[in-house]
């Protein structure tokens, strides 16, 4: 008789960056199978990056074994369980190495979270530029009449160190980094991510993941194990490196218990030995130095089919994205154009219509004048018929009356002719009045007719307008070829004078507003490597001089 189990199933909440999974698993499922699935639901393909971190049950935080069983391991006991999907291991040059936008996401917010919870150090007016990015990524190009103020008051853009280090306020800072979201316009929201990753890469604690170790003196210092290999700090400056030892001069790592050796290329030199004050601590730098010395490896080897593949495509969308982009930008400016033609038309149609209202007017008062002239022309007519009728009447009355006298006033002759003579003259100046009537109103005609034909001109004007206590591993052969290229690599910003100016220039601007008693020890530390004209890449030069043999006696007198 054959019994089955029934196996019950488990709840597993697993969050991303930027999303809440839930999963259902049986108590046999491993974390590759977790794994697998997770980045199946993502869709990502760069898997080679990421693992799973859990907190244990003594509330340490640590990465969940891939070939082990999900329940066999310590995870908390709780329903359900709790895990985080993260990066585990960093690329050297972000803009060479990560392919996918799902990837360049995951990091940028990662790196993000890291700088504003003040976890990898980041100077204030980087921190403002990397701002300025984020919002780039979130909100894409600033447009004056969308983003009104107060449009991040929401975000967190800055880590809180920095606000408290200047005296400025919220609206304050707002304008600052409006200024710069400004600058950025016409940067796709996924090239902005890579902008941001581009800069960040160069702080100093970017991807450094930090172990509290001891030397055979007893000397408490820090590892700092990355993708560049390893390297040690003094135990009071996490930022500024002592020694360095790149992946290619390791040949093999071991631990037993407390006691981790690294045994370098160089067979000269001897082991090196350094404690850690936990067995968990050892067996996570063994598996940290695993990955990041395959990933440091691979790089330097051709591409894989799989990765050429990838490479084709994320050419090939960034490509249609900003094809995309450009026929968005040609429909954005034809409809602009369009908009100011039809802005100019309604401009020019105002213009005619005021010109239109202003003839009206012009024709309104030309006929008032015209119906006065009509008027005082009627006027004057009617004097001169008056005035010559009169004259009529007068020489009428003048003869009736020179008949009825002549008789009778022949012996009066002279007294006659006076009398006639008075008349004569009245009937001249009746007439002369008249003449002048009949001047004046030609002259009016004379008038009107030079004002219509004034205004005719004029109106023709207009028109045209954890099993084991020891483990060890193989890291690099012998013979292999040693390329320590990143020793001669350059920040982003000694590479982009734009983007040096900006940093100068909102140091500058900070340099004003900030209070120096707020100062923390890593911002004496970055002043002091900054004044040194020290950078992450000029100190991995410094750090790793001479031979590893002296590198190693140099960590031993620490």
């Amino acid at each position: 008789m054959i019994l089955q189990v029934e196996q019950k199933n488990i709840n597993v909440r697993v969050t991303t960056m930027d999303a809440e999974l839930e999963f259902a698993i049986l108590p046999s499922t491993t974390g590759k199978q977790l794994f697998n699935q997770i980045v199946k639901t993502i869709g990502l393909r760069e898997t080679w990056f990421f693992g799973l971190q859990y907190q244990d049950s003594k509330g340490f935080s640590t990465w969940l074994k891939l070939n082990k069983r999900v329940t066999a391991q310590d995870v908390r006991r709780e329903n359900p369980l709790l895990i985080k999907f993260r990066a585990k291991f960093y690329p050297e040059d972000v803009a060479e190495e990560l392919i996918q936008e799902a990837t360049q996401r995951l990091f940028f917010l990662q790196v993000k979270e890291g700088i504003l919870n003040d976890d990898i150090y980041c100077p204030p007016e980087t921190a403002v530029l990397l701002a300025s990015y984020s919002v780039q990524t979130k909100h894409g190009d600033y447009k004056k009449d969308y983003h009104f103020p107060g449009y991040l008051s929401r975000d967190k853009l800055l880590p809180q160190r920095v606000l408290e280090q200047h005296k400025l306020n919220k609206e304050q800072w707002e304008n600052r980094i409006k200024v710069w979201h400004e600058e950025h316009k016409g940067v796709l929201r996924e090239d902005a991510m890579v902008e941001y990753l581009k800069i960040a890469q160069d702080l100093e604690m970017y991807g450094v993941n930090y172990f509290s170790i001891k030397n055979k003196k007893g000397s408490e210092l820090w590892l700092g194990v990355d993708a560049l290999g390893l390297n040690i700090y003094q135990n009071t400056d996490r930022m500024t490196p002592k020694i360095g030892f790149p992946w290619s001069e390791i040949r093999n790592i071991s631990f037993n218990d407390k006691k981790f050796v690294i045994k370098p290329m160089d067979k000269k030199a001897p082991d090196f030995v350094f404690y850690a004050s936990r067995l968990r601590i050892n067996k996570r730098i063994l598996a940290l130095c695993m990955g990041n010395h395959d990933l440091y490896m691979r790089r330097r080897k051709p591409d894989t089919i799989e990765v050429q593949q990838m490479k084709a495509q994320a050419r090939e969308e960034k490509t249609k994205r900003q094809m995309d982009k450009a026929l968005l930008e040609s429909e954005k400016k034809k409809r602009e154009n369009a908009e100011k033609e039809t802005e100019k038309i309604a401009r020019e149609t105002m213009e005619l219509m005021g010109r239109l209202k202003q003839i009206e007017e012009e024709t309104k008062k030309a006929q008032e004048e015209l119906e006065e002239q009509t008027r005082r022309a009627l006027e004057l007519e009617k004097e001169r018929t008056f005035a010559q009728e009169e004259a009529e009447r007068l020489e009428k009355e003048a003869k009736a009356s020179l008949l009825q006298q002549t008789e009778s006033q022949m012996k009066n002759q002279e007294n006659l002719e006076d009398v006639k003579k008075e008349k004569d003259n009245n009937t001249k100046r009746w007439q002369k009045r008249t003449v002048m009537v009949e001047v004046d109103l030609e002259r009016a005609k004379e008038v009107l007719k030079t004002k219509d034909i004034q205004d005719c001109v004029q109106g023709d004007h207009d028109e045209t307008d954890e099993t084991s206590a020891e483990a060890s591993a193989e890291l690099t052969s012998p013979g292999m070829v040693r390329d320590r290229s990143e020793e001669e690599r350059m920040t982003e910003a000694q590479k982009n004078k734009r983007l040096q100016k900006h940093l100068k220039v909102l140091s500058t601007e900070l340099a004003s507003a900030r209070d120096d008693s707020k100062n923390t020890p890593n911002d004496l530390i970055h002043a002091e490597n900054v004044k040194a004209g020290r950078d992450k890449y000029r100190t991995l030069r410094q750090i790793r001089q001479g031979n590893t043999k002296q590198r190693i006696d140099e960590f031993e007198s620490m």
